[in-house]
C-alpha cells in the first residue's frame, strides 16, 4: 500500500482560528467521542458564522447519545463575536473548546473532557490536501488536528453522570470555508490502536456542480501512515450513495479497494438545522453511535481481504441535506 508520511503540523496551528473578518465565511470546531465501555457517544460543535449582510456571531450545540433512551441535543448561543480576541476559538454560552479539553453545561447536558496525559496526541490528519487547507482554494476544507486520542472525564444528562472508561476515544476537527455543501456524508471511524478512517463525501453548491455525484475525500490511517497519498487525485475514484438510514462508499486505488457501509439508526441520531453565511439552510442528521462495516481489499492474483473492521454503535457519522 502506498502510504503518505504524516505532515509536521503543530496542533495549536491546526486548531487556531482562520477567520480574518471576511464576509460570507463559516468556521467550525467540533469534537466527537465514543465510549464502548459505558455505551455513550458525544458531540460538541462550535461555529463562527460571518453572514454576507449582517453581524458575525458564534453559536453551537452539543449532543449525548446513550444505549437506552433518545439522544439529547442542546444549543448554545448565538453571541456577538466582534469583541472576541481574533486568535481564540469561540466559546459561546460559557462553554470551552481547546487543544487539551472541552467543557460546558447547557440545559440538560454537561461535559468535562480532557485528552489523556498518558498518550501523545496523533499527528493532524488532512482529509483534504494539506495545500488546499493552507491556501483556502476550495469552498471548504477539513482537518483533524487530533485524529484519535484517549479521553478522560465525565458527561451528564438530566443530573445523571457518566464517567468515561479507559476505552473512550475521540477526535478534534476544524472546518473553514464559505458554508456547507449542497448535500454530504461524513464518517469518522475509530479502528483501534489510534488507527482511523475519515471520509467526507459532498456535492458542491456551485450551480454547475450541484447535479453531479458526490466527490469523496478519504483518509485511512493505519500504523501511523496515511492512505491514499493524494486525497484530491483519488477523490473521483470513489463512488458514494448518500441517504438515510444508511449510506455507502467504495473505491479502487491501484491494487487496493476500500468499501464502507454506514447505518445511522433514527433512534440514535439527532437532526440539527444549519444556516449558511448566505442565509440558505441545511439539515444535518448526526449520530455518534452509528454502525459501520469497513473492508480493505488487496489485489494479488485475485482480490483478498487485507483488513475488516466492524463497528457497532461506535462510528461517528452524519448526512446533510437541503433544506
Amino acid at each position: 500500500m502506498q502510504l503518505a508520511v504524516q505532515p509536521a503540523v503543530q496542533l495549536s496551528d491546526a486548531l487556531s482560528r482562520r477567520w480574518r473578518g471576511q464576509r460570507g465565511r463559516l468556521e467550525v470546531w467540533y469534537a466527537t467521542v465514543s465510549d464502548p465501555g459505558s455505551g455513550t457517544g458525544f458531540w460538541a460543535h462550535h461555529e463562527l458564522v460571518a453572514p454576507l449582510s449582517s453581524a458575525p456571531y458564534t453559536h453551537g450545540f452539543a449532543a449525548m447519545f446513550r444505549r437506552s433512551g433518545p439522544a439529547i441535543l442542546e444549543r448554545f448561543g448565538p453571541e456577538d463575536t466582534t469583541t472576541a480576541p481574533s486568535s481564540e476559538i469561540p466559546q459561546p454560552g460559557g462553554t470551552s473548546f481547546g487543544v487539551s479539553s472541552i467543557r460546558g453545561r447547557i440545559g440538560a447536558l454537561g461535559w468535562d473532557l480532557a485528552r489523556s496525559a498518558l498518550e501523545e496526541p496523533s499527528a493532524p490528519l488532512f482529509t483534504f490536501p494539506e495545500w488546499a487547507w493552507k491556501h483556502e482554494v476550495f469552498p471548504a476544507a477539513q482537518i483533524l488536528p487530533v485524529a484519535s486520542s484517549r479521553l478522560e472525564g465525565t458527561l451528564s444528562a438530566h443530573g445523571e453522570q457518566v464517567r468515561l472508561t479507559d476505552m473512550a476515544r475521540g477526535n478534534l476537527a476544524h472546518i473553514y470555508g464559505h458554508g456547507n455543501a449542497e448535500r454530504w456524508g461524513w464518517l469518522h471511524a475509530e479502528l483501534g490502536g489510534g488507527d482511523v478512517l475519515e471520509i467526507v463525501s459532498a456535492v458542491s453548491r456551485r450551480a454547475l456542480l450541484r447535479n453531479l455525484r458526490p466527490l469523496s475525500f478519504v483518509k485511512l490511517r493505519v500504523g501511523g501512515a496515511d492512505w491514499p497519498r493524494d486525497p484530491l487525485l483519488c477523490a473521483p475514484l470513489f463512488r458514494a450513495e448518500l441517504g438515510l438510514p444508511w449510506w455507502r462508499i467504495s473505491g479502487t486505488i491501484g491494487r487496493y479497494r476500500l468499501r464502507a457501509e454506514i447505518t445511522i439508526a433514527p433512534e440514535r441520531s439527532v437532526s440539527v438545522g444549519y444556516e449558511d453565511p448566505d442565509g440558505e439552510t441545511a439539515t444535518c442528521t448526526n449520530s455518534e453511535m452509528a454502525d459501520a462495516d469497513i473492508v480493505l481489499e488487496h489485489k494479488l492474483s485475485r482480490w483478498e481481504t487485507e483488513a475488516r473492521w466492524t463497528l457497532r454503535s461506535t462510528a461517528h457519522s452524519e448526512i446533510g441535506t437541503r433544506p
